[in-house]
Formats: C-alpha cells, structure tokens, sequence
C-alpha cells in the first residue's frame, strides 16, 4: 500500500513538473503529458485549449464532458475504457464580444503517432538526402485514416518547438512538437488542417531559453510580402503538358547546341499600367510570343524563389522551395514553365545556394544557434552583402541545398541552375583581408566543404535529370570548373566568361581612336576560350550600380554608339561560346535598370532602338540555324584567326567552323572608318554571301556593304590560298559564307 501511495506520489510530482512546463512554454516532450496515457486502473486523457470553454471527449459511450483541472485550459478525463482511436474532441467556444457559442469537433494531434523513418532520418543527417523536401516542411499525409499535414522542423538545439497559426491563435504552448532525438528533427500531425492555413515554428533554445518565431525552411508557398508566414501545401497535383520537350531534353546534346539565353527579372520585364507585376501566367501570355520571335532558345530567370525585399533582385532568399508569392502560386509558375516547353523554350533558374540573410524570420540563427551558417563571423558572415554564409560541412545543411536543387528541377520541370557567386563559395578569403578569414584544415585559402557540396550538387543534376544544365558564375581562374568531377573538375556545364565579358566591354568604351593599342583585350580570350565550356554574357550585372546601360557606355555621337552597340553584339554572337543577354539589351534600353518599373518598351517607336532590336532578332536566328556558328563553341577546331594582327585599323577576322566542313567568314571594323577595297583570306574559292551586315540601313546603318556577294580570287592571303575584296563599313560586322553551287 506505501509503495503504490509513494509511486502515486512520484507520478504527481512528475505531471506537475510537466504541466509547469507546458504552462510556460517548456514542454520538450508532449507525448509524455498530452492526450491518452494507460493507468494501472485507467485511462487518462489531457488536452491544452486555453481558448474554449468546455471539452468533450468521444468514448464507448458517446460524448463526455472533460474536467478543466487548471484555470488556463487543461482538460482531463478518466475512464476504465479506452477511447475509440485516435480520439475525437468536441469544443465549445465563446465569442467573448456577442457571448454567442460555437461549437466544432477535431482530432486529438496526440493521439496520433509519428511518421518519420528512421531511414530519411538518417539521410537527412548524413546529408545524402535529395528530396528532404517530401520529409521536412509541411505534408499533406493521411495518418491511420485521417487527413491532415505532418509538421516537420530541424532544430537540434531547441528545448521545445511548436507549430503555430490562426488554428491555435499563434499560441506556442497549444501544439509543441515531438523530437526523433538523435536527428534533432521535430515532428507533429496536425490532423484535418485546411489547405492554405498560415503557420510558422516557435523554437525555445535550450541554453539561453530565447523563443524565437521562424518560418518554415522547406516551406513551398508563403504569403505576400512583407508578411512572412507560411501556408500548408493545397490539394491536387498540376497536369503537365510537355512530355515532347522533356523527352528531346534528355537526349539533347547540349555541347554542340544553340543555346541562347535571354535573361528576365519577372517583375520588370513589363508592368501594368499603375505598376502591377505580370502574374507567371501573364508572363507565359506576353513573354514568350516576343521570346519566340526574336530568337531565343531559353530564359534564365532571375531568382523567384521567395524573398521578402524587392531590391535584393531575388538574391537574398528566405524560401528555398518555394516560387514567390508576388506573381502567383506554384501551380502558376508550373503553368508558366509548362508553356515555354510547349513553345520549345528552355528554362534556366537562377539559384542562390552562396548566402542568406540575416532576417529573424528565416534561417538565420535558427534555433537560436548558427544552425545553417557558421558561427565564427570569419567563416560564417559575407561582409559584401550583409548576409550569412552556409555551413557546406554540415551534413543537414547540404541535405537542405541538394533538396532545394532537386525541388526546382523536379517538380517544375526547370531545365537548368545558373548557380550565383560560385566565387565567393570556394574562396575563404573572398573579399577579406588577412586576419579576417581563416585558412582550411590543411592552411589554404580553398573552401574544402563547399567544393564537395558543388561536386555533389552537379553529379546529381547530371544523373537524375537528363539534358539539365548547371552553369556556374565564377570570375575567378579555378581551374576545370566546367570539367567532370571524374576528372577532378568542379562538374559544373558550364561556366560564365567574365573575362571575356569585362576585356570587351573595357575595350568596347575606348574612343575609337585609342583603340588600337587595346587590341589584344579583343584577341587574348583565344588564349584560354577551351579550357572551359563558355558562356558569354551582358547580364544584369553589366547595367546597374552607375556602370549605365549598355548603350550608354559606347563611345561617340548618338549614331556611332548605336553602330557601336551592333557591333557588339556581332562580335558576341559569332565569338565561340553560348550566349547571354539581359532583358533590354536587345532594343538599347538606354538607362540602368531599375527594378522599380517596367523597361522602356516605347523606346521602339524610334528607329534606331527598333534598328537594334532587328539586329539581335536576326543575329539569334542566325546564331541558332548556321551550324558553324554554334556546333564546336567549346572546341578549337570550331574557330581560327584570319587576321587578329591589324590593330592599327582595329580589325580582326575570322572563321566560325563546324564539323562537317561549313564555315562563316567574320570581319569586325571597330573603327568609324569605312574600309574600301579590304583584302580578307578565305580557305576556298568560289562566291561568297554577304548574310549579314549590321551596317544595314534596316538596322539604322549607313547601308555601305558589298551588294550580296563577293567572288574569292586565287591569290594567297594572310596564310589561306584564296582571298577576296570586300568593303568593310564603319563600326560594323559583316559575315560572309560560301554560296552552295
């Protein structure tokens, strides 16, 4: 008898314990202390609702009313029969303003038991994980029967976490979660949850007791800025429509393809008149009818995944699975993607796996500790942004970034990642200065970890997703960024040419006149143009931060800058390497970009704008139906100089080859003087076409040429055994090629 009086004793000392907890906020496992526990006698079930007025219980015998055993909302019941499972409550609520009373029933949450294996779990923790994005976050499950969504958080450094919304008042107390221990995961079925219902996490650190209120990581919506909560995932599943592109995808040989890319900030790409954003779905309406006609194999869109600051373009993003909220849902921009495919148009998201922000809803500090990003400012802080660094050598974290990757690219059929700031990835001393950085486990500058995770985030793109690209912006030398990790590469596709990019636009804003002694800033790319896949690229980067737009950097009066712009993009249409262009450039948009308002699409009623925009629409089409132009980008076979000598006039020549035998002859004049009777090698003779000029009075040119053809004499020149005469106009491209017969 003393022994069951003194266990009774010890069973209330412990519920007490944990009701005090549970009070204050502190209740590490609620499995312990809430819903249905076995007596030696009885049943016992409690049930937290500090916002109803009485409880009911379903039994064997009907509804019986619970017992409030604490003022602030617990409710008991005792019975020697257990309940039917999982157990259903009936609440009364009182509307504390009109007295009138609602009641509603739901099911116990803890009643239910946890769903998570322990094989995810121990992917997730050694980071071999890709698709933790159907694990963690919100699911919408079935769980014995009923409906409802599974809550799941990492934060292994919380002494309690909840589960908070409009379903629980954002009360933190109502619905602490349970942990798998070992992983540091928390996990909760919140049964019959609607669609769409807003929530976050309540985290209490364990150490400090701080409570902080987060957003969830693997959230895949979120509601308009600059509310930050997320919603619980909708029913039904998008029907794609675009089974033809992703099959002709997965045999596509990216290597010897046209790939030209026009890239699209989605949010001033065009407007509304009073400054609405175009919805993805409206985007899919105007956006590709013009990305059709003017040439373009791909979009690359700058980053939509969720971000609570429209000046960050995107690169300071808060919802790594999740399509922003400010142009539609998720369902609008599989719409979106869905129609480029169908319109044979790739997709090319850019992806920020670099840095986050040190935002108190999101990732930063999550648990109250330097969760994802490190906690020495030398490792864990980018001084240039103002943002967090991720832990690449925390096995959770790089289970979070593959996953985000693996998102995007399968369930929004994206054909490709342009990976942001690889740079400031593998350096540790990116951007500081001694003593502000610390050195590896072997004393180099090279980011060990970080290298591993970008290795394994490219082998995974290139097994599981067929024809996907990865393209890399690095404007550093690391060498084989772009080479398969078999072969001690960084397995990257490709990789952005920003030196070739900086020498030509550096080039490109000399008068003129001073040109020639800047020759070898057009000529010296030819040195490294294969080690690397190149992409060559006028991105948004190049017209922002008062570097002016593109137009406005060219040297001259208001004709030799729009001649200047032309030849410009002759030359990078026809250099070797894929291509790149900022939304803008095509028509000579004439001020910075400002992502505040739409670009200046009225600039097209003037010719000269218009005369630009005909330019790039036919040098794209150029670029993608002449073989010899885009076959061998990323082979030296595929290029050879004529001329890369006369820099006394600023000329150079040469010729864009492909496997076959086809070739195009390019002469480029940089300077405003038009050359008469130019002598120019050629490999063969017979009669060559002049297929563009962009000297063209259709372009807004002089309209000096060679009157559609030239015939090629026998006579020896710049080491080829033909040659011909050709007038070269002033800053001007013209290309030549063969005639058939």
């Amino acid at each position: 008898m003393l022994t069951n009086t003194l266990k009774q004793s010890s069973l209330d000392a412990c519920n007490d314990f944990l009701l005090e907890a549970l009070l204050t906020g502190r209740l590490h496992d609620p499995f312990a202390y809430l819903g249905i526990h076995k007596a030696p006698n009885n049943y016992r079930t409690r049930v937290f609702q500090p916002y109803v007025r009485s409880v009911w219980i379903k039994t064997t015998h009907g509804f019986e009313q619970m017992v409030r055993t604490h003022t602030e909302g617990v409710f008991e019941w005792c019975g020697n029969a257990q309940p039917p499972m999982p157990i259903l409550f009936r609440f009364e609520v009182e509307n504390q303003v009109t007295k009138a009373v609602h009641v509603y029933e739901a099911f116990d949450p803890y009643s239910f038991s946890l769903q998570m294996t322990d094989h995810d779990l121990y992917l997730f923790n050694e980071g071999k994980l890709r698709q933790a994005y159907r694990m963690l976050g919100a699911q919408r499950v079935n769980n014995t029967g009923i409906d409802g969504v599974r809550f799941s958080v990492w934060a292994p450094n919380a002494e309690r976490v909840s589960v908070v919304g409009d379903f629980n008042h954002w009360d933190g107390r109502v619905h602490p979660m349970a942990v798998h221990h070992a992983s540091g995961v928390w996990e909760l079925f919140m049964p019959q949850l609607p669609p769409g219902s807003l929530y976050k996490f309540e985290i209490r650190n364990r150490q400090s007791g701080a409570v902080c209120l987060k957003t969830d990581p693997y959230a895949t919506r979120y509601e308009l800025r600059p509310q930050t909560a997320a919603l619980t995932p909708v029913n039904g599943a998008y029907r794609w429509r675009d089974s033809t592109w992703m099959e002709n995808r997965a045999n596509w040989d990216w290597l010897h393809a046209p790939l030209n890319i026009l890239e699209i900030h989605a949010g001033s790409w065009k407007r509304h008149p009073g400054g609405r954003f175009y919805t993805y779905r409206e985007l899919a309406q105007y956006l590709l009818p013009y990305v059709q006609e003017m040439g373009y194999t791909h979009i690359e869109l700058m980053p939509i995944s969720e971000h609570p600051l429209d000046e960050s373009w995107g690169y300071q993003t808060t919802g790594y699975f999740a399509a922003t909220s400010r142009y539609g849902s998720p369902e609008d921009f599989k719409y979106f993607v869905d129609a480029c495919h169908q319109a044979n148009i790739g997709v090319i998201l850019d992806w920020v796996p670099g840095h986050f922000p040190q935002d108190a809803f999101a990732l930063a500090r999550f648990d109250g500790t330097a969760l994802y990003e490190h906690e020495d400012p030398r490792l864990g802080f980018h001084q240039d942004w103002g943002t967090c660094i991720f832990n690449y050598g925390r096995n959770e974290v790089k289970s979070f970034l593959l996953s985000s990757a693996h998102y995007w690219l399968s369930e929004f059929h994206l054909d490709g990642l342009r990976v942001d700031a690889v740079a400031s990835m593998l350096y540790l001393d990116y951007s500081r200065n001694e003593g502000e950085w610390l050195p590896n486990q072997f004393g180099g500058r090279e980011n060990l970890e970080a290298i591993d995770f970008l290795r394994e985030l490219n082998i995974m793109v290139h097994e599981e997703f067929p024809g996907a690209l990865t393209l890399a912006e690095e404007s550093t030398s690391w060498p084989a960024v772009s080479r398969p990790t078999y072969v001690g590469g960084l397995g990257f596709s490709m990789k952005w040419n920003m030196g070739w990019m900086h020498d030509t636009l550096l080039y490109m804003q000399q008068d003129p006149i001073h040109r020639r002694f800047h020759h070898e800033q057009l000529t010296f790319s030819q040195l490294y143009a294969y080690t690397e896949n190149f992409v060559l690229p006028f991105s948004h980067d190049e017209v922002v931060h008062g570097k002016g737009s593109l137009l406005a950097r060219m040297p001259g009066d208001y004709w030799q800058k729009f001649a200047n712009l032309r030849l410009l993009f002759v030359y990078q249409m026809t250099c070797p390497g894929k291509k790149l262009n900022f939304m803008g450039n095509e028509f000579a948009q004439e001020r910075e970009w400002n992502i505040s308002q739409e670009l200046d699409w009225r600039l097209l009623e003037s010719g000269s704008h218009a005369g630009m925009q005909a330019v790039l629409r036919d040098l794209n089409h150029l670029y993608r139906d002449t073989t010899a132009l885009h076959q061998l980008d990323f082979a030296a076979a595929g290029f050879s100089w004529i001329d890369c000598h006369d820099a006394d006039q600023s000329i150079i020549s040469y010729l864009r080859k492909s496997n076959d035998g086809q070739f195009v002859v390019v002469i480029l004049n940089f300077t405003p003087v038009p050359r008469e009777n130019y002598r120019i090698g050629v490999p063969v003779e017979g009669i060559y076409q002049e297929i563009f000029n962009s000297d063209s009075v259709y372009y807004g040119g002089s309209n000096l040429g060679n009157a559609g053809r030239i015939s090629a004499s026998h006579e020896p020149w710049m080491g080829l055994s033909h040659s011909m005469v050709i007038t070269l106009p002033p800053l001007a491209g013209v290309i030549f090629s063969l005639r058939d017969g």
